[in-house]
């Protein structure tokens, strides 16, 4: 186990930080000391995020639609001017559609693909100079249908999540050498507002308690962010304990 406060002084940017997974992690840095910029879409559950992580760490909360470059601004510019820095960039974010191809709607692909793809792929570029110079790590929070895509009405968020493995494993090619991690977390399904809605639409009884836990998924990445420097994870995958 890692000391408290392992890392105090370090900077980091969330998405998806309004609830679910990017809310786990959020706090979990938070707890390590980190002063988090948490990111996310909805004004009342972001500000409990902020709210809850509060009391560890400084933490600020950026309403922010990512797949409107322009609106990153104010996140970019507090990283370059009252931050001074980021060492974190964790891209939490995502959108989920699902439906069979012969009626699935083509404008859902488009959606997905700049939520899950373009908003990571821009961001990241935004951020590079200030992630080379803190000699940073980058964590893509994927899905395990970035690995396969052996299941029907998963065509287009599995082909998202494909590109989006193939971003990180490209940029890892890249940055190792300035001293950049870069990691990808695949995720079977876990107990969000996301795989509720989900279930609900499949038909399906909600368990949460069969599923990953948000928490625990956060305990693996702030693990794997707090490793020495000598050694990178680059590729974790995780499913729900199948059990009896």
């Amino acid at each position: 186990m890692q000391e408290a406060d392992c890392l105090a002084g370090h900077v980091a940017v969330v998405t998806g930080g309004s609830s679910g997974i990017g809310r786990a992690i959020a706090l979990g840095l938070s707890r390590q000391g980190a002063q988090v910029c948490v990111v996310g879409r909805n004004p009342v559950t972001l500000a409990e995020t902020v709210a809850a992580a509060g009391q560890f760490s400084h933490i600020r909360g950026f309403q922010i639609d990512l797949t409107a470059e322009e609106n990153l601004q104010p996140l970019l510019t507090h990283l370059k001017g009252e931050a001074g820095r980021l060492d974190i960039l964790v891209h939490s974010a995502g959108l989920l559609r699902h439906d069979p191809m012969e009626r699935a709607r083509v404008e859902d692909l488009d959606i997905q693909y700049n939520v899950n793809v373009r908003a990571p792929y821009v961001l990241t570029q935004h951020l590079l100079p200030l992630l080379t110079a803190a000699r940073g790590q980058i964590v893509f929070i994927n899905s395990s249908l970035a690995l396969t895509a052996k299941r029907p009405e998963v065509g287009q968020y599995s082909a998202t999540k494909h590109a989006l493995k193939a971003v990180a494993d490209s940029l890892r090619e890249e940055v190792n050498g300035r001293g950049i991690r870069v990691l990808t977390v695949c995720l079977g399904r876990t107990a969000t507002p996301m795989q509720e809605v989900l279930h609900r639409q499949e038909g399906k009884n909600y368990r949460p308690e069969m599923l990953l836990q948000p928490d625990d998924i956060a305990s693996v990445v702030v693990q794997a962010l707090t490793l020495s420097s000598t050694a990178e994870i680059t590729d974790i995958s995780m499913r729900p304990m199948r059990m009896t």
